[in-house]
């Protein structure tokens, strides 16, 4: 089980070893690393510097400043050419990567109408749809939900809470962005809480998955906790760790 990708095709293709399938519950682009301001495709266009300025305007959420720098950086680059370009290079070699079987969702910052054109006959993509994994119920929700940040596949709480209720029952809920519970989209490193999910939540009430499994916060407050009977679990920064987490029965 692997979340927030980011680019790390090299232990990508590891992640499956000795595992009966791999999921992945998306973010598999690297638009800019918060980390490494020089990785990614803002600073392949645009340069380092440039890298540095705006992670410093969005950490300190000065967002309305992070656009006006990035508008003026794109003036004269056709935005949507080369971000296209960028992300099927990366698309190409991360799917490449996964292992058969993969089961897979998008994250905020992925191009779903790709993942067609790259996703081999052994990888399932699934959103607001349900599939049998060793005898167990998943379900999977993709996307993220409407935020300042503006990423790619991000969508209103009305069509998310849809794609949620169109799951039913399931023993494992799986979803890129986790449950609305304050401990799990605090990000301790960004000093933020990041969007997280009604639906989602109340759909772990209502039904009693024994697990719900999600990503998106790179480095939460608290990386597992008991909500009722479900166990939710935030399987990991992978592109930063490039350890999978492990789900046995």
């Amino acid at each position: 089980m692997v979340s927030d990708v980011h680019g790390n095709a090299r232990d990508l293709a590891r992640a499956g070893d000795g595992a009966d399938a791999l999921v992945c519950l998306g973010d598999l682009v690297l638009f800019l690393d918060y980390a490494d301001h020089s990785r990614g495709i803002f600073p392949d266009l645009f340069g380092r510097e440039n890298a540095d300025l705006i992670v410093e305007l969005r950490t300190a959420r000065r967002f309305e400043e992070a656009r006006e720098l990035a508008r003026g950086l794109w003036a004269d680059v056709d935005r949507f050419a080369a971000i296209e370009k960028a992300v099927r290079k990366q698309y190409a070699e991360l799917f490449a990567a996964f292992p058969v079987p993969t089961y897979a969702t998008y994250g905020n910052v992925d191009l779903p109408k790709l993942w067609p054109e790259y996703a081999g006959p052994g990888t399932t993509v699934l959103d607001g749809e349900r599939v049998e994994i060793g005898g167990r119920v998943f379900g999977f929700v993709g996307g993220g939900l409407r935020t300042p940040m503006r990423t790619p596949y991000e969508i209103d709480d009305e069509e998310y809470a849809a794609k949620v209720e169109a799951l039913g029952e399931v023993d494992v809920l799986c979803s890129h962005i986790p449950p609305e519970v304050p401990e799990l989209v605090y990000d301790t490193v960004a000093r933020r809480f990041e969007r997280g999910s009604r639906a989602l939540l109340a759909a772990i009430r209502r039904t009693r998955p024994r697990y719900a499994l999600f990503g998106h916060v790179h480095q939460p407050q608290v990386q597992r906790m008991r909500v009722g009977a479900t166990e939710c679990v935030n399987v990991g920064h992978f592109a930063a760790s490039g350890r999978p987490w492990a789900m046995e029965w």
